[in-house]
């Protein structure tokens, strides 16, 4: 069973051992059409984005403007409709599916954690990656050399423990981080359910 989910934030649990979790709201979504090996397409609702092609899916599924997002999912749903939240009471583990944060063209110290070099006046390298390059052989940067260049904005999965899930809110409580800003989209997948 897979569903999209938006990442409200961080917070901590109360009590004798606090943990650090992650919220997640379950995106309202509705299932299309069903495909064969338990997947179908479900339509869920993100932002306001809205052109002629989206008009003609939404006619077509009979869906209402707000569900403007398209995505092929696992489902444990017998039937076209809401999607079925149930799975999720049962659910012990899960694998959670975000872009990581985009923070643009880094340089190497911020992206690959270098040392970089002494901070006094009059050292002249400071932040600079160094030394590229070997000797005669083999005459060229070597391919996979850590270099500046773009960081972030990956697709990064992560496993995670459910401590709790709040039917009525739609609201998934996971042990521990997971991947992305606050607000962005991603998908869960569940992976163990509790006996």
């Amino acid at each position: 069973m897979e569903f999209v989910v938006e990442k409200i934030g961080m917070s901590r649990t109360l009590g004798a051992k606090s943990e650090a979790v992650t919220l997640l709201k379950i995106v309202d979504s509705k299932v299309c059409e069903l495909l064969e090996n338990g997947k179908a397409i479900v339509a869920y609702k993100r932002g306001k984005a809205f052109n002629k092609p989206l008009e003609g899916q939404q006619k077509k599924y009979s869906l209402s403007k707000e569900f403007n997002r398209f995505a092929t999912l696992s489902v444990a749903n017998k039937e076209v409709g809401n999607l079925d939240l149930s799975v999720l009471d049962s659910a012990k583990r899960i694998k959670a599916s975000f872009k990581t944060k985009g923070r643009g063209f880094s340089g190497v110290m911020r992206r690959w954690n270098f040392q970089g070099g002494p901070a006094e006046h009059g050292s002249r390298f400071h932040r600079a990656p160094g030394s590229i390059g070997n000797r005669e052989w083999p005459g060229r940067v070597q391919k996979g050399k850590k270099m500046a260049g773009h960081y972030g904005d990956e697709l990064v999965t992560v496993q995670s423990e459910i401590l709790s899930f709040d039917k009525e809110s739609a609201v998934l409580v996971l042990k521990g981080s997971t991947p992305g800003y606050d607000g962005a989209f991603g998908r869960i997948q569940v992976i163990e359910s509790k006996a």
